[in-house]
């Protein structure tokens, strides 16, 4: 009888860890996966699985039309972004899906490479004359035709010599180099005016971040303000984001990410900030990376 009993409260005991171990164990709630071939963080509606951890190479959304690695899509250009360039220098044009950008590079502000009749020629503020180039500032002729609604390409591009894009004044915006694999020193770039731009054999045209000076009221310094467009079709704006009024910290590579501007209206675009870092000295480069996009020619 008491060997009954034993045996009794020995199944109930097994049954009661059993329980016990089963009230532990954690439920798992599945979540569907979309595949995300092209690590963009948007996943391929049509490729998904089921799973309560997340699958390696799958995220939670399901809104890539594209999953190829080739592009991607990032908003378009917003149209009052134009508004900002001179229009005395510069014409936009609309044409579908493509936009026109031409300049006839006569830029709109003041500079000690205007001939000395013009009445925006002032003396150098910041150029050392001894390091200035040579030349005066005439007209030119520069155009670029980017999509409306431009992409990230499967892969960077370097920029080359000569204009990478159009700055709101109407002069190009050249990269970090001074010749062929020659980078900008110092002591080539105390030659520059206050709008961080010389010449060159093919006329005016900036590299670096204007200066702040009292005689720069037109051009982006350590603020928001768009700066141009390159030709990749993304614009480039100064150091700070609109979006959070304080320098941005979520730029990739090429000094790009997606937020809202003062252009936009609140809808997120992919586009270019002046990267928050010196270059050479005190120097701020405008664009010394990769482009993200694909690069249509200046002519």
């Amino acid at each position: 009888m008491n060997y009954l009993k034993f045996l009794l409260l020995v199944l109930l005991g097994t049954t009661f860890l059993i329980t016990s171990c089963k009230d532990d164990e954690v439920v798992c709630t599945e979540t569907t996966w979309y595949e995300d071939a092209d690590g963009d963080n948007l996943g391929n509606p049509d490729v998904s699985q089921t799973a309560c951890d997340q699958p390696e190479g799958y995220v939670a959304d399901n809104t890539d039309t594209d999953d190829t690695g080739t592009s991607t899509a990032t908003g378009a250009t917003p149209v009052s972004a134009f508004d900002e360039f001179n229009s005395d220098a510069v014409t936009i044009s609309f044409d579908g899906d493509e936009i026109t950008i031409e300049s006839n590079a006569l830029l709109n502000h003041t500079s000690p490479y205007w001939d000395e009749d013009n009445v925006l020629y002032i003396d150098p503020v910041v150029a050392n004359e001894q390091q200035m180039s040579p030349g005066k500032i005439n007209e030119g002729s520069y155009t670029v035709t980017v999509p409306t609604i431009p992409e990230i390409a499967a892969a960077s591009s370097a920029t080359g010599l000569g204009a990478i894009g159009i700055a709101i004044s109407g002069a190009p915006i050249f990269n970090d180099e001074e010749g062929p694999n020659v980078q900008l020193s110092e002591n080539v770039a105390s030659g520059f005016d206050y709008a961080g731009g010389h010449m060159g054999p093919t006329g005016y045209h900036y590299h670096l971040e204007a200066a702040d000076v009292e005689e720069n009221t037109l051009l982006s310094q350590d603020d928001e303000k768009l700066v141009g467009i390159l030709q990749d079709g993304f614009l480039l704006y100064g150091r700070k984001c609109n979006s959070t009024g304080a320098y941005p910290t979520d730029l990739d590579e090429s000094g790009g990410h997606n937020s809202s501007t003062q252009h936009s209206d609140g809808d997120e675009f992919y586009h270019y900030h002046i990267i928050n870092e010196f270059y050479t000295g005190s120097y701020i480069v405008l664009f010394g990376v990769d482009l993200k996009g694909t690069p249509s020619p200046i002519m």
